[in-house]
Formats: C-alpha cells, sequence, structure tokens
C-alpha cells in the first residue's frame, strides 16, 4: 500500500469486524446499527433510534476524517456512512459479493459512483453503467493452495495414494453438515475416505463426544484451521457452506464442491449463489432440508468420479478471479483521480 494512503475503517458494533481489523493494524470507529429482523423484536424497536445515531456519527467521522472516496462492503455500518458521504458529494463504491445483493447495497445502489461485483448479470439489480465485474478478493496464500499438495499431506500426516475431503463449515461451525456427517460417519469410515474436517467452535466438543467409539485413524478434526491453503491443496473433494468469499477461494483452487447452502441468511442469497455455479456445471448443490438424507451419498458417489470431479474442477476454476483485490484497488484510485 502507498504510504500517502490513510485508511479508516468503519464497522457496527459487537460485529466480527471490530476485533479483526485492530488484529491486523488497522483503525476502525464502530457504530450503533444493526439489521432489521423479520418479526418483531427489541432490536426492531431499537432500529430507528439506531439508523438516527449512526447518521449523526458517520457525519461527525466524514467532517473529521475527511475521505477522498468511501468504500461500502454492504456491511450493517455502509448504510449510514455512505448515505451521508455520497450527501457530501464525495465518491463512492460498493462491493457486492453475491450473487443476489444484500437490502444496504440495493439502497445505495443509486448514490454510489461504482458498483465492484462477483457475478455476471447483475443488471437485474443495479445500473448497468457503474457495474464493473471484478470478483471478490481472497487471501494471497489460497492463490497457490496448487502447488503445495506434497507439503499438505505431510502437515496433515494423509496418504497421498487416499482420496480426500475437506469439511469447512465456518469459524462457528454448520450444524447440518455437521450432523449430516455424524449420522452417516459409518459409511464414510467403510468408504475408506481420508477426512480433514473443520467443526467450528460451537460444534466441536460435541462431534469429538459422538465419534470417540469409531476409528478415525483416517480423520482430523480441528475445531478452526488456519492453515487453509494446506487443507484446500490436500482436498480432492470439498463440503461448503455457500458464503461468498468461501465460493471465491473454491474457484480459485478449482476444486470439486458440495455446496450445502446455509437458510439462515438474508434473502437465501447462500443458495442463489450456490445456483449460480450449478447452472455453470462447476458444483454440486444439496439443499440444507435434504442434507442429512443425501449429504454423505452424494460425497461417496463423487469423490469416487474422476470424470465427474475433473469436469467440475474444470468449470469452477474459470470463474477464478486471481486480481480481484487489484481491480478493486484500481476502481477506487480511480474515481479520486
Amino acid at each position: 500500500m502507498s504510504p500517502d494512503i490513510k485508511l479508516l475503517f468503519v464497522g457496527a458494533k459487537g460485529r466480527m469486524e471490530m476485533q479483526k481489523v485492530p488484529e491486523s493494524g488497522y483503525d476502525i470507529i464502530g457504530l450503533w446499527i444493526s439489521g432489521i429482523r423479520r418479526k418483531l423484536t427489541i432490536n426492531n424497536l431499537s432500529f430507528p433510534f439506531k439508523l438516527i445515531s449512526s447518521l449523526l456519527k458517520s457525519g461527525r467521522i466524514i467532517n473529521s476524517f475527511k475521505p477522498d472516496v468511501v468504500i461500502g462492503v454492504g456491511g450493517f455500518a455502509s448504510g449510514p456512512l455512505l448515505y451521508r458521504a455520497t450527501g457530501k458529494g464525495i465518491p463512492a463504491l460498493i462491493q457486492e459479493q453475491n450473487s443476489y445483493p444484500g437490502i444496504t447495497n440495493k439502497l445505495l445502489a443509486k448514490r454510489v459512483d461504482r458498483i465492484c461485483v462477483a457475478h455476471e448479470h447483475m443488471e437485474r439489480f443495479f445500473p448497468k453503467d457503474k457495474i464493473v465485474i471484478t470478483g471478490n478478493p481472497v487471501r494471497k496464500d489460497i492463490i497457490h493452495a496448487g502447488e503445495k499438495r506434497a507439503q499438505a499431506m505431510r502437515f496433515f500426516n494423509l496418504s497421498p495414494t487416499q482420496k480426500t475431503v475437506l469439511i469447512i463449515g465456518g469459524s462457528n461451525g454448520a450444524r447440518t453438515i455437521n450432523h449430516s456427517l455424524l449420522a452417516e460417519i459409518e459409511q464414510i469410515i467403510e468408504a475408506g475416505i481420508q477426512v480433514i474436517w473443520q467443526t467450528g467452535r460451537f460444534y466441536y466438543k460435541e462431534v469429538k463426544e459422538s465419534v470417540h467409539n469409531y476409528d478415525l485413524s483416517n480423520f482430523r478434526i480441528f475445531e478452526f484451521l488456519k492453515e487453509m491453503d494446506l487443507a484446500y491443496a490436500a482436498a480432492d473433494v470439498v463440503i461448503s457452506r455457500a458464503g461468498a468469499l468461501s465460493i471465491s477461494e473454491l474457484c480459485m483452487v478449482g476444486k470439486p464442491v458440495i455446496f450445502v447452502p446455509s437458510p439462515n441468511v438474508a434473502e437465501d442469497h447462500q443458495t442463489k449463489n450456490a445456483q449460480a455455479l450449478v447452472e455453470k456445471n462447476a458444483a454440486v448443490l444439496i439443499k440444507d432440508k435434504d442434507a442429512r438424507s443425501a449429504l454423505v451419498k452424494a460425497t461417496i458417489k463423487l469423490i469416487h468420479d474422476n470424470e465427474r470431479q475433473m469436469s467440475l474442477k474444470a468449470h469452477i476454476g474459470k470463474l477464478a478471479k486471481p486480481d480481484a483485490a487489484d481491480m478493486i484497488a484500481r476502481e477506487v484510485l480511480s474515481l479520486i483521480n
């Protein structure tokens, strides 16, 4: 990053960014803001007060920091901050990670100057003349994961001659995925498949207690995996939720993937994300409600179908955007210049 560029992050109080951004060495200011739930709650009743508070604080932030450009990524804090910034005539850009945009970015689309997207056909939601297809940025170590196969097998102490499945459900874990695997774990063991299983912090203890009577010599079970580049490198097939960033990483590493979209997200956007890949023959989709009966069967079938794996790898690899971060940065700088 150029030394003459100064960054200030603005997030929502109580959200993950308030911890992660300072850990990365950047300043962040929190707004008292949250989303609106579909049922009547105390949080919904307090939303008007949160919005007014956040609009006022956003104005003070802008007056103090005096930004040359403002960027929104669809989080709760993006709405009030970009609303105030665009009202003052400050150039603004939003980045939409999903194939189906959230309400914040939909509302901001007419006010901003540029809209960076990760999927085609987003003119259904945004002004066509503002759209730039950039993809989603991914961690740099992911880009070269394909070159680390031998290192990965040594790291996880796995056999390079056996098939390996990677299971990821995010840092908190995916209840349906974990429970679906536990229900059919004997089938997985009998199939002779190696498993790298990130359970998430909410389910690690439950999973470990549920499988302690089985022969798990082919299993590597983790609460959380920091070495995702090696996990991807070791995997022949991946089981994952269908969040936007997970999809971008899987496109980058070019792995056959079975998506189990979370139903507990706004606008069911994970299903729409996964469906966008299924339509290009780049992934397999198992609905959350069908996972308990279908996920393990589909996994075993795919792990033994080399031709299907090769087809999925070829198609998902075409969707990778390795230069996404640079493209977005260039668009931001062009608004300043």
